[in-house]
């Protein structure tokens, strides 16, 4: 019997790598990198989805806050059985409507408007504008009529 002389593969040859092996290295690095992309720009979207959330909660504070404001005025025509305020009473409700401490609204004015033609209705606006919005933004405002019986 006669043996073959063996020789130890080449380097790269097909028997150290079975055929396909080479172009498939780093497949899985990418195939991670590419995941890790996804998810990042996942967690950016929910990250201004929350500031979003946080915007609109805001506002809505600030409008129930106004509301409050308007409904008390009211409260206070009707217990006077008068849609005018004395000067003081208006000082002072305009005062607190610029108060966020007392429960005012950010940059809030108050303005109240009797409608013409009549003794007994008036119009009642609060106006504010929050520090976080652009100076081009409009005012934000809550309108509410009083007609005492």
């Amino acid at each position: 019997m006669c043996s073959l002389p063996t020789q130890p593969p080449r380097r790269g040859s097909q028997l150290a790598q079975p055929r396909g092996a080479r172009s498939q290295r780093g497949i899985a690095l990418i195939e991670s990198l590419v995941s890790i992309l996804i998810f990042s720009f996942g967690v950016i979207g929910l990250i201004g989805l929350e500031a979003s959330a946080i915007n609109f909660s805001m506002d809505a504070e600030d409008r129930n806050r106004a509301a409050v404001i308007a409904n008390e005025i009211a409260t206070t025509m009707w217990l006077a059985n008068s849609v005018t305020l004395t000067a003081a009473q208006l000082t002072t409700w305009q005062t607190n409507v610029a108060n966020t401490a007392t429960g005012g609204v950010p940059n809030g004015t108050l303005t109240i408007t009797p409608t013409a033609g009549t003794t007994r209705t008036a119009d009642i606006l609060i106006t504010w504008k929050p520090q976080t919005d652009a100076a081009t933004v409009p005012v934000r405002q809550l309108t509410t009529r009083i007609i005492l019986p």
